[in-house]
């Protein structure tokens, strides 16, 4: 069996607010986590992310590790972290195209890792002598609104693939509206008047996750394990594990173990791992122009063609009772944003306050208040994770001119 890796190139590594705290392989593309993708497409499991140096340490439970200075051994496969393959198994080949682009070569000879060390190196490098490409099914993600645009073409692909093992039909009591299937596995708890609206998509429960009364589910919708559902509507999203959601949601992704306890909307948006937010919190997702939306990056403020897009809430990003989010806008990982005033379109990573009165958030009171979150899922942060947020602490990008 071949090892995995994936690459984080040059342009992966521009995807804030995600950038700083973990590799493009950890983030939600549809249903599942590019690195399941990868490892159903390829048949084996990834052993591990090439990325920037500011993500050594990485660690979450079963995740792949970064790797440092490593050779990688020759029939290893390596895989653009920003391709997000079909959920079926790729084609029996050394070379993978999507779209005209390599998306992941099997290397002929050892490699070390420090080649593809800054991101600058495409894989097309290695497929000159790989034989003829075959194609492979897929999604690229070109930018960070990308997870958000292709969100529900991706689900109504995964979906149906993803339940195939699982029972199939409405939980006893459940309202049932339209004609695509519903998932839920075994061990998913579902209480009476939950309406289950497929008109426009699929939906699937994951074992252990919960729904209570009176909510409506509308397709496509992915529910991760021990998530929890509560009233309003949650529409055609991707909700990983341990996540909690009440109130209004509409194409959004959480990546995982975060929570929107209370009322409030979040549509078009994108939650890192350990995001909290505060009762009320408002995303909005369309102009009062009706025109696209420009969000900020790294490389300054870009036009996305989307006229639909909410916020990026980095990984353990918090908001107060009340927030209010202006359209495209992006909180770096660990902002603390509170206050009767808008954020601006940008927080920077470790901001802490209110509009016009931001200050940096002390290291040792980020690493305490997130290591008592996550407590409260019975999760121990690792040595590794508090030394490479740490490091991601000192290495925070800046709004400043």
């Amino acid at each position: 069996m071949s090892a995995v890796y994936l690459y984080d190139d040059a342009r992966a590594r521009t995807f804030e607010p995600f950038a700083l705290t973990r590799p493009a392989g950890e983030l939600r593309a549809g249903a599942l986590l590019v690195r399941e993708r990868w490892a159903r497409a390829l048949g084996a499991a990834v052993s591990g992310h090439i990325g920037a140096p500011v993500l050594a340490g990485f660690a979450e439970a079963g995740s792949a590790p970064l790797v440092g200075s490593v050779t990688i051994p020759a029939g290893s496969w390596i895989a653009n972290a920003r391709f997000a393959p079909a959920l079926h198994r790729a084609p029996t080949c050394d070379l993978l195209h999507a779209d005209g682009r390599v998306a992941a070569v099997r290397i002929e000879r050892d490699l070390q890792s420090d080649a593809l060390g800054d991101g600058s190196l495409g894989l097309d490098s290695f497929a000159l002598k790989s034989g003829s490409p075959a194609q492979v099914d897929g999604w690229w993600m070109d930018e960070v609104w990308d997870y958000v645009r292709h969100l529900t073409t991706m689900l109504e692909a995964d979906l149906p693939i993803l339940g195939a093992s699982m029972p199939k039909g409405l939980p006893r009591g459940a309202i049932g509206v339209g004609e695509h299937p519903v998932f839920v596995a075994e061990g998913a708890a579902v209480e009476p008047s939950v309406c289950f609206d497929t008109t426009a998509g699929p939906i699937l429960l994951c074992a252990g996750s919960q729904v209570q009364a009176f909510t409506r589910l509308v397709g496509p919708l992915y529910v991760g394990e021990h998530s929890i559902l509560s009233t309003d509507r949650i529409a055609a999203s991707s909700i990983g594990d341990t996540c909690k959601v009440h109130g209004e949601l509409n194409n959004a992704i959480f990546i995982g173990h975060s929570n929107k306890g209370h009322d409030g909307f979040i549509g078009h948006s994108m939650l890192g791992r350990w995001v909290n937010l505060g009762a009320g919190t408002i995303t909005s997702n369309l102009k009062n122009t009706y025109g696209t939306v420009q969000l900020w990056t790294p490389d300054g403020v870009r036009e996305t063609g989307m006229q639909f897009l909410g916020t990026m809430f980095g990984d353990h990003a918090k908001t107060g009772i009340g927030t209010r989010l202006t359209t495209g806008c992006v909180l770096g990982a660990g902002a603390n944003v509170f206050g009767d005033q808008m954020p601006p379109k940008v927080v920077a990573p470790f901001a802490w306050g209110e509009s016009g009165e931001f200050e940096t958030y002390h290291v040792d009171k980020f690493l305490q208040v997130a290591e008592r979150m996550m407590a409260r899922r019975h999760v121990t942060m690792a040595d590794t994770m508090r030394t490479q947020l740490a490091r991601a602490h000192e290495r925070r990008w800046s709004v400043e001119p």
